[in-house]
């Protein structure tokens, strides 16, 4: 057995990464801070993951929801979105004959678009300022990928990826309602607005992974499955106080009541605020990296709230997004550091899962800045914004089907989850926060200037919305460093 590596994070990353080295014969500890695993997990989960962990045998369920999103109508009744593009265009066709036959068409473009994403997310992101011959390979390889598209259809993908998602969409379609529904995954987890540059390469890294027309991450037990999973030894609920260095490498983890844990190397799904600057001692880093560390974006814009109901919904996943302009407008309230008084609302129904279990419709509401302008995420701001979600499902919600509520508001999700500014992402998917500059050029190829210490959690390549992605790949680069070290 190999010297220990210490994974920490108990997240999807974590999980991924932790198990990936176990698998290949490393003697992995990993310590979770948190003490519950959610039993449903957002993301596309690359196939290489579920072949090598071997999760279909385990018990991987991933969600396929039929129609996949609702949108309300405004004068009553809804548009619903299926995993069959006929059966929505058919859906489309009364609210606008031309985006009905135009719907195929789309669909198809961003399918081969996504696919270029995923290629590119199932390996490390290229290093173009090398001159490694293995690495010069590995860009050749991407560049030839992508010239297969064809003229015509890699003039398209160049042209969309700096685009906002409001442009994307007004070329394609008419109706201000598909436009909005559509628009908001360009925006989810953003401090952007639809007409922002750059947005509708976040809607299309939503959609990789997923079937054609079908523009929201999926829903997966994928952490539940592997929590479950032995060959790694998983520490719950203790907290880590520093990542011990010593001549420039790590040494291992001391947690806060004092205990020390040897290892030869740290991978951490951790914020790289939280490892680098929290964890590691300030003397081992560069005033250069220490800023640049700092000045990763990551501004929480997400809460949410959980409704216990007495009865199924009547949806499986709802939208309201009615256009373009209403998203720009929620957006104006966040960028003045005010909750959105009419925000976006993406809710889901979460069936029970026993005899006796109630309904869940989980919410996630944009726009909720994790700095406000006034006032703090004290109680009665948390009471108001659920007000502000029950009135906006009102219409699909009856008022008396919900037993209790929950919040969670961007500070909780920094305090509680460790979400640097209530940014689930923990950096925000943008252009200058992408591929090789993900998070920051210097550490975009999960080593840190600590040796042996890892970063894998979703501040890296490809980035959250793809669920275990880093993990494997920092697994991978661990693995391949060891190699050379042998």
């Amino acid at each position: 057995m190999s010297a220990p590596i210490v994974v920490i994070g108990g997240g999807v990353d974590a999980l991924v990464a932790a198990h990936w080295l176990a698998r290949a014969g490393e003697s992995v500890t990993m310590i979770d801070e948190r003490g519950q695993v959610p039993s449903s997990t957002s993301g596309w989960i690359p196939p290489e993951v579920i072949r090598r962990l071997d999760l279909a045998a385990h018990g991987l369920v991933i969600g396929a929801p039929d129609p996949w999103l609702s949108a309300p109508l405004p004068n009553g009744g809804r548009l619903d979105l299926w995993r069959d593009s006929a059966r929505t265009a058919n859906a489309m066709r009364a609210l606008s004959a031309p985006d009905a036959d135009r719907w195929p068409a789309f669909c198809e473009q961003m399918r081969e678009h996504a696919a270029v994403l995923a290629a590119l997310y199932s390996a490390p992101a290229p290093d173009v300022m090398t001159r490694d011959w293995r690495e010069l390979l590995h860009v050749a390889k991407i560049a030839l990928r992508t010239r297969r598209l064809g003229r015509a259809r890699l003039e398209s993908f160049l042209r969309l990826v700096p685009m906002s998602i409001a442009d994307l969409l007004d070329d394609w379609f008419e109706s201000d309602l598909l436009k909005g529904v559509l628009g908001a995954a360009g925006v989810m987890h953003l401090h952007q607005g639809p007409r922002s540059g750059g947005t509708a390469l976040a809607f299309l890294h939503h959609h990789v992974g997923n079937a054609p027309g079908v523009f929201r991450p999926s829903h997966s037990n994928i952490e539940a499955v592997l929590a479950r999973c032995s060959g790694v030894d998983r520490r719950a609920n203790v907290r880590i106080q520093q990542i011990d260095v010593q001549a420039g490498r790590v040494t291992g983890v001391t947690l806060v009541d004092g205990t020390h844990i040897a290892a030869t190397l740290v991978v951490s799904a951790a914020s790289p605020w939280q490892t680098l600057l929290d964890w590691v001692d300030a003397a081992w880093l560069e005033p250069d990296a220490i800023r640049a560390i700092r000045n990763i974006r990551a501004r929480g814009v997400v809460a949410h709230v959980v409704l216990t109901l007495d009865r199924a919904p009547g949806f499986a996943a709802l939208a309201i997004a009615p256009s373009l302009d209403y998203l720009e407008r929620a957006y104006d309230d966040a960028k003045y550091r005010r909750i959105s008084h009419a925000p976006l609302i993406e809710a889901r129904y979460v069936a029970p899962s026993g005899a006796d279990a109630t309904h869940a419709v989980i919410v996630q509401m944009q726009f909720a800045p994790y700095l406000l302008a006034e006032g703090s995420w004290d109680a009665s701001r948390k009471q108001a914004l659920v007000d502000t979600v029950i009135a906006a499902v009102a219409n699909h919600l009856p008022r008396d089907a919900i037993l209790s509520t929950q919040c969670v508001s961007p500070a909780d999700a920094a305090t509680d989850d460790g979400f640097p500014a209530g940014q689930a992402h923990h950096a925000e998917l943008a252009l200058d926060q992408f591929l090789w500059m993900r998070p920051t050029p210097s550490l975009a190829r999960y080593r840190t200037m600590i040796g042996g210490l890892y970063l894998c959690g979703p501040a890296m390549h490809p980035g959250a919305g793809t669920a275990g992605a880093s993990g494997m790949l920092a697994a991978q680069t661990v693995l391949g460093d060891r190699g050379q070290q042998r």
